[in-house]
């Protein structure tokens, strides 16, 4: 005969066991990604992301103007734009996409041009006028292109919209001629994995055709 269980002792079942230690991993996994709480200012009372930038060891001074304000910060050198504009001044309308420069998701204006934010250093642009989706427009009172955008459904996950917006806008500026095919090449640059490329191209249009 089989001895009992000590007494306290529990004899749980495989599916009881598979549904504790599978509780237990979720609960580790929440804790190591869950968000820290942040503070509003740092060293001496200083801005949030100047005073990260107090911790960086070789960390330079830097004034980053993006849609209309300036951004006083120390930043790594080696930081690029996109990086300082995400993460730094926390203005993520701006996507990371490739980081290669070859997907146009992190289309930026700088001094009224069309950048590839990853592929620019932060320091290249110092006391520059940056503008991001940010700037272009609000809710209440979009720019023309992405009203567009919207009643051509020029966008499906949203991912690449706002580099696609930014350099369709860049595009208004630029030589280009009157064809669908014209602003396909000029629109080269920018993929949208989606493949809303029509209706992006029709948004473009509506604008072109009615300044």
């Amino acid at each position: 005969m089989r001895d009992d269980p000590p007494s306290g002792f529990s004899n749980p079942t495989r599916r009881a066991f598979l549904m504790t230690t599978g509780e237990t991993a979720a609960a580790a996994v929440v804790a190591t990604y869950a968000p820290q709480p942040s503070t509003a200012a740092g060293h001496g009372g200083l801005p949030a992301s100047l005073a990260a930038g107090l911790d960086i060891a070789g960390a330079v001074p830097l004034t980053l103007r993006i849609n209309g304000k300036d951004h006083q910060l120390r930043v790594d050198p080696r930081s690029t734009l996109l990086d300082c504009i995400r993460e730094t001044v926390a203005l993520t309308g701006t996507k990371k996409g490739c980081d290669h420069g070859q997907c146009g998701a992190c289309t930026v204006h700088v001094n009224g041009r069309r950048v590839n934010s990853c592929l620019s250093l932060a320091l290249m642009h110092d006391g520059q006028e940056i503008t991001t989706i940010e700037g272009l427009g609000t809710p209440n009172a979009l720019h023309p292109m992405q009203a567009a955008f919207v009643a051509c459904d020029g966008y499906q996950c949203g991912y690449c919209t706002s580099g696609q917006i930014m350099s369709a806008v860049a595009l208004l500026k630029e030589p280009c001629g009157p064809s669908d095919a014209a602003v396909k090449e000029l629109m080269s640059g920018n993929i949208c994995r989606c493949g809303a490329y029509p209706n992006i191209v029709a948004a473009i249009q509506r604008v072109r055709n009615n300044p």
